[in-house]
């Protein structure tokens, strides 16, 4: 859910990095360590100012643009502080203008309806008196019913891939001084860097994920910070037919709208199966889609993002 291009060399908007925009770089000599993410779980605790408004921060660095999922994920933690009973199965955002980390984001929930099964709630973000993104949640009550869902696709193991370190090691040459930062989200891509394959046209990328470090037993949060990592690599799904990927300096990316449907429990900080593609592109966007799997193969999540993929000319 890229809100904007991060202040990096070029377009800066390389493939699975955390960042104010599209993306952003690797954790200091490619370190991943608990306090990244102890300070994104910081970053999604936000302070509550007056019944149903909220207020977020940005990280205090050097940024152009809010990152996407940051707002994604503070929305989704402003509409279930306002939930008593349930929890979300599905949300769909809108992106309406770039977000300024220089001032807090302040977060107007709308309790639409509470119900015996559901309870909607809308959220609109704010900064400068305008409305920067806006989301619509739905929680249910847990409940029993039919159960079936696609199988998850064999790939290698996490552990036998090379580590989030050793894999982004290779943008040193892209991103240069902007490459020492710590990272929350360990990502490891099943097929290599999408920028390597440059020039291969496909359909298909995996990446396996996980929150690096130790998370509270808490649902919400589990939720909140998956959706906040869903936006770091999907969109670069829609450019895999092209032979091209994000780090094309001729291309400019950015995220439209986002929708996400949760179908079973899942830990952010155990390994996630992210499998990503796309059936279109055309009239200047991309739509992606993307299914995300437990370890021990249980559809947890469905993700569906379009976003603006334009041709510099």
């Amino acid at each position: 859910m890229n809100s904007g291009t991060a202040n990096m060399p070029s377009k800066g908007t390389g493939p699975g990095v955390e960042s104010a925009g599209c993306r952003g770089p690797l954790g200091q000599n490619g370190r991943m360590t608990q306090a990244a993410l102890d300070a994104v779980v910081r970053l999604l605790d936000l302070e509550a100012i007056e019944v149903n408004i909220f207020r977020g921060v940005s990280p205090d660095e050097q940024r152009q643009r809010v990152f996407g999922g940051q707002v994604a994920g503070q929305a989704l933690v402003a509409a279930s502080r306002t939930v008593e009973r349930g929890s979300v199965h599905s949300l769909h955002a809108y992106f309406l203008r770039p977000g300024d980390p220089m001032v807090p984001i302040l977060y107007q929930v709308d309790r639409i309806r509470d119900g015996r099964s559901f309870t909607t709630r809308r959220v609109v973000a704010i900064q400068h008196g305008r409305a920067i993104f806006n989301l619509a949640a739905s929680f249910h009550v847990e409940e029993d019913g039919f159960e079936y869902h696609m199988p998850m696709p064999e790939v290698p193991e996490p552990d036998d891939l090379p580590d989030a370190t050793t894999q982004w090691s290779e943008l040193i040459e892209v991103f240069g001084e902007f490459m020492p930062r710590d990272r929350a989200i360990d990502i490891r891509y099943v097929d290599g860097l999408p920028f390597r394959r440059k020039g291969k046209s496909s359909n298909e990328m995996r990446v396996w994920m996980r929150a690096d470090g130790v998370l509270p037993a808490d649902p919400v949060l589990h939720t909140c910070l998956l959706t906040y990592a869903s936006d770091m690599t999907l969109l670069d799904a829609s450019l895999l037919p092209h032979g091209t990927s994000a780090l094309d300096d001729e291309i400019v990316m950015a995220s439209l709208d986002h929708a996400m449907w949760f179908h079973r429990p899942f830990r952010a900080d155990e390994w996630l199966l992210y499998d990503q593609g796309t059936p279109t592109t055309s009239g200047g966007r991309g739509l992606a889609y993307g299914f995300i799997y437990t370890s021990d193969g249980a559809l947890a999540v469905t993700v569906v993002q379009e976003g603006l993929i334009r041709a510099m000319r």
